[in-house]
């Protein structure tokens, strides 16, 4: 241990960022992460400035035979920002994001949160695809997929990363792009942080905004499927142009009339990809589907609707556990299924949703990123949020429970990795997410990463 702490503090000496032990005062804020159910402790946490201290931990945690973890916005449901035991690299502090209008490309560092990324592009009337919560980290969401409110029209997060500057296992500095080390490129557009640390992206960015049409009608479950059966079908028509989901929630506050507060309720939530005034007269018919319970609707500014389910989950206040995956179509069995278990849900702080796609996103081929195929209509997901330890078995068994019980409508058994619950099923449910594009991964994995040291994800082992 005394050996531990002298090169610890000579790598201090080169280090421009924060060096955090287990002794430091600063040590449990700094471990802490937004599942309030992750208890990890790193043997280091390396607080970087800069690219350069990036490359001092790599190459630190490399020469002491340890482990990394790395840590963006700390979102993950499964906590993979921290280790126990080895090096957590944490980005916090590079959130800076710059614009170049013209050619419409945004460079973000590692640590950003999508709101950094809003704000900087929502400058010039510009966006890229990010996720639904706006303190979400650009890297987690991107590197395994990024599903948010502009997929129809411009595709997940990975369809607009266009290169990337990356810090490999021997603390080399790389950049990716379409001409250079394109294979690193392809690798992460959905291959998680299994290749090293990403220090900066590079995206597209397209015209959206500020003012997008946001529709929200609220409907109880206790009235009935067709509503969500009717979005269904204009979702069919529309998927095109209509990033949406539909979110089991519970009814509560000033919002709902009191006599349904405690009520299951489900929001058909829609972005219009598209002109604000257009947006508004397509989605208005799923605001006449019966009677509401409360309508959200209207059109908003862009940055707004990207923060609107923000206060549903504030960091380090709930315990989580997330588990979806990919259906092939949504059937109304399948629809009957989902309102059964929203009503079943143990804890009144838990979601479930079905979301979308088509559109942009369906329409890259299988083998463009390492993704992989895209062939699937829908995603169901159940996100089990509760506040005290004592519930968090009827809780994990809820989602695994409506997750299993979900599977006879599963699209060959893929699932979003970002939600892969707390990595139980990681082997099995990586190989078979990422299908005939595995063994594609498993190289770029070896080549970059030869010892695993980037292994808390859904983690990709290198050939031996």
């Amino acid at each position: 241990m005394d050996d531990f702490r002298k090169t610890v503090d000579t790598l201090s000496l080169e280090f421009g960022g924060e060096m955090i032990g287990p002794e430091d005062a600063r040590f449990d804020d700094a471990r802490g992460v937004w599942n309030a159910m992750i208890d990890r402790r790193p043997a280091l946490i390396a607080r970087c400035k800069a690219t350069n201290d990036v490359q001092t931990a790599v190459k630190f945690a490399a020469a002491s035979e340890l482990s990394i973890s790395i840590r963006g916005g700390g979102h993950n449901v499964a906590g993979h920002a921290v280790c126990d035991g080895g090096v957590m690299i944490d980005l916090s502090l590079m959130r800076n994001v710059t614009v170049d209008a013209s050619a419409r490309i945004a460079k973000v560092q590692g640590g950003a949160l999508w709101r950094d990324v809003d704000a900087a592009t929502q400058a010039h009337g510009l966006a890229t695809p990010g996720g639904l919560i706006s303190d979400t980290g650009v890297a987690g969401l991107t590197l395994s997929g990024g599903i948010g409110w502009l997929r129809a029209q411009h595709g997940l997060s990975i369809d607009n990363l266009v290169g990337a500057d990356v810090v490999t296992a021997d603390g080399n500095l790389i950049h990716t792009s379409a001409d250079e080390n394109p294979e690193l490129l392809w690798a992460l557009q959905g291959g998680g942080g299994n290749f090293g640390v990403v220090v900066q992206f590079e995206f597209a960015l397209h015209a959206i905004g500020p003012e997008v049409m946001f529709a929200a009608p609220i409907y109880l479950v206790e009235d009935g499927p067709e509503p969500i059966r009717a979005w269904r079908d204009f979702l069919a028509k529309h998927g095109d142009k209509v990033g949406s989901l539909c979110e089991f929630a519970t009814a509560g506050g000033e919002d709902f009339p009191e006599e349904h507060w405690g009520k299951r309720v489900f929001t058909l939530a829609c972005v219009y990809n598209g002109d604000a005034a257009e947006g508004e007269a397509l989605l208005q018919p799923l605001r006449e589907l019966g009677e509401m319970s409360a309508d959200f609707s209207g059109r908003m500014n862009y940055c707004d609707v990207q923060q609107l389910f923000d206060t549903l989950m504030p960091a380090g206040e709930f315990r989580c556990y997330w588990k979806a995956r990919y259906l092939t179509d949504l059937t109304d069995e399948m629809i009957d299924l989902a309102m059964a278990n929203a009503l079943a849900a143990p804890s009144d702080s838990s979601l479930s949703s079905l979301w979308n796609f088509g559109g942009a996103t369906a329409r890259v081929p299988a083998n463009a990123t390492a993704f992989g195929d895209r062939s699937m209509g829908w995603m169901y997901s159940l996100d089990g949020v509760w506040t005290d330890q004592v519930d968090d078995e009827v809780n994990i068994a809820w989602s695994r429970d409506g997750w299993s019980n979900s599977e006879r409508f599963g699209h060959h058994g893929r699932a979003y990795l970002n939600f892969a619950g707390h990595g139980e099923d990681n082997a099995s449910l990586t190989q078979t997410s990422f299908g005939p594009n595995y063994e594609r991964l498993v190289k770029v994995k070896t080549k970059y990463d030869p010892q695993n040291r980037f292994r808390f994800n859904q983690n990709i082992a290198p050939q031996t």
